[in-house]
C-alpha cells in the first residue's frame, strides 16, 4: 500500500477494512480515472503553514492554486511555540541560513499587517524581544561564546549581570548567572498563524481538496500532479511538495528529487496564567539548562508555552511523563513560579529535519516539481520568505537570491564517474 500523507506527522495508521482484492490474472486492471477537473496552475502538496503561504502568495500573482491536505491548517504550527528567534537560535556553522531567517524576520512586521488584514484576524504578532539566561558557570561561558559569535556575526544582543536579567523579569529564579538581551527577536501564535493562512487562501480563491496525496504522477519526465489513494488523479502544470517531515514519503518520486527529510519529535506544554499572576513573562525566556535547551513563551492570552524536547524517534508523537518531566524541571530551574500555574495541555509534534538543518527551497530537477520543505525549527520564522520565493519561482520561473543556498539542488547525488 503506498504512503499516503497526513497533516498529524506521522504514517497512516492501518484501515479497519482489508485491501480490495486483486483483479484476476485474467482481468485487466481498470484505467486510472481523468482527472475531474481542469489542471491547476499549482497544486500544493501539504496544508501546513509552509504549504498555506506558498498557496496564498502565488494566489495573490493570479494563479489558480489547489491545496492537498485532509486537514489544512494543522500539522506542525499546532505544537511549536512560534519564537521568531534568528539572533538567539544562531548556531555555529549557519552562517547562511542566519542570512535567511534574518530577513525573513525584517519582513515579519509587514507580512503580519497585511495578514491580519486578508484574514481580518490578529496573527499574535508580537514584538516583546527574547532573554537568554544562564544559570551556572557552564552555561555562562556558553552564552558567552554564543555573545561573541552574535558579535562577530554583526547581530545586536546585550549582556547583562544576573541582577539585570531579574531587574528585567522579576520572576526568574535569584540563581540566575547573567543573560543576552535581544530586542530584535520576536514570536508569532503558530495557531493564529495557521487559521489566518487558511481564511486568506479561501479569500483568494484558493481550491482545497480535503485528501491524501498517494502518489506523484510523472509523463515524459515530468511532474503533472498526484494520485490520490482511490485513484483519482489530481492535474497541475506545476507541484509543490510542502508536506513537512512526510515529504520524502511520498511514492512516486524519482530518487534524485526525494528530499532528504526527517522527524525530529518535539513535546511541548501549555500553562495558563490566572489574572492574580499577570504579567508573569513580559517576553520570551530561554536557557541552557544541564545542555537542554529549553524556553518560556507568554502569550498575551494568558497562555504560556514551555518546550520542546529534541527526539530523534522516527514517526513517534508520544507525549512522555519523561519529556513533561524535564521541560517542568528545567523552566522550574529558571522560573520557579510555574508550579502555581494551571498545567493545559500536552503534546507532540514532528519537525521536518533536514541534513544541514536548512530548508529544501525551489525547483527540483524533476521539471513541474518544486520543494518548500525541511524548514527544521525555522518553519514559523521562514513563513513570510518561503512564501515570496515559492511565488516568484512559481510565477517568473526565478528563485529569488537569497534563496540559491537552499535549493534542492546541493542534495543532489554527484555522478560517479565509471571505471574505463
Amino acid at each position: 500500500m503506498p504512503h499516503a500523507l497526513w497533516p498529524s506527522g506521522s504514517p497512516e495508521p492501518p484501515r479497519t477494512t482489508g485491501p480490495p482484492p486483486a483483479p484476476s490474472p485474467t482481468t485487466p486492471p481498470a484505467p486510472l480515472p481523468a482527472p475531474t477537473t481542469r489542471p491547476a496552475d499549482v497544486l500544493v502538496i501539504g496544508g501546513g503553514i509552509i504549504g498555506l503561504v506558498t498557496a496564498w502568495r502565488t494566489a495573490q500573482r493570479g494563479l489558480r492554486v489547489t491545496v492537498l491536505d485532509p486537514a489544512p491548517g494543522g500539522g506542525a504550527a499546532q505544537v511549536a511555540a512560534g519564537m521568531l528567534a534568528a539572533v538567539t537560535e544562531l548556531h555555529y556553522g549557519e552562517q547562511a541560513l542566519l542570512a535567511l531567517n534574518l530577513e525573513s524576520a525584517r519582513r515579519y512586521p509587514d507580512f503580519a499587517a497585511e495578514l491580519d488584514e486578508a484574514s481580518g484576524s490578529d496573527i499574535g504578532y508580537r514584538a516583546c524581544g527574547t532573554l537568554a539566561v544562564a544559570l551556572d558557570a557552564d552555561d555562562r561561558a556558553h552564552l558567552r561564546e554564543l555573545h561573541a559569535l552574535q558579535q562577530r556575526s554583526g547581530l545586536e544582543s546585550e549582556w547583562l549581570t544576573g541582577r539585570e536579567c531579574r531587574r528585567l523579569e522579576p520572576m526568574l529564579a535569584p540563581g540566575v548567572r547573567g543573560g543576552l538581551r535581544v530586542d530584535g527577536d520576536h514570536q508569532v501564535d503558530p495557531r493564529r498563524l495557521a487559521s489566518a493562512l487558511l481564511t486568506a487562501c479561501e479569500r483568494a480563491g484558493v481550491t482545497f481538496h480535503r485528501d491524501r496525496a498517494a502518489r506523484l504522477l510523472v509523463d515524459r519526465d515530468r511532474a503533472v500532479g498526484v494520485a490520490l489513494a482511490d485513484g483519482t488523479r489530481l492535474a497541475a502544470d506545476q507541484t509543490v511538495l510542502a508536506a513537512g517531515s512526510l515529504s520524502g514519503r511520498l511514492d512516486g518520486l524519482p530518487p534524485s528529487v526525494r528530499p532528504p527529510v526527517r522527524p525530529v519529535k518535539g513535546q511541548v506544554i501549555r500553562l495558563r496564567v490566572p489574572a492574580p499572576y499577570a504579567p508573569f513573562l513580559s517576553r520570551t525566556v530561554r536557557a541552557v539548562v544541564r545542555g537542554s535547551h529549553v524556553y518560556l513563551v507568554p502569550r498575551e492570552s494568558g497562555e504560556l508555552v514551555i518546550g520542546a524536547t529534541s527526539e530523534e524517534l522516527g514517526w513517534d508523537t508520544t507525549v512522555t511523563a519523561g519529556g513533561v518531566y524535564e521541560l517542568l524541571r528545567d523552566a522550574h530551574e529558571l522560573v520557579p513560579g510555574i508550579t502555581e500555574l494551571p498545567l493545559t495541555e500536552t503534546r507532540a509534534g514532528l519537525r521536518p529535519g533536514s541534513p544541514d538543518n536548512a530548508p529544501l527551497l525551489g525547483p527540483t530537477e524533476l521539471p513541474g516539481l518544486l520543494l518548500a520543505t525541511g524548514h527544521y525549527r525555522n518553519g514559523v520564522l521562514l513563513t513570510p520568505l518561503t512564501g515570496d520565493v515559492l511565488a516568484a519561482a512559481l510565477t517568473d520561473g526565478a528563485l529569488p537570491e537569497e534563496a540559491h543556498p537552499f535549493t534542492p539542488a546541493r542534495f543532489t547525488p554527484v555522478p560517479q564517474e565509471q571505471p574505463v
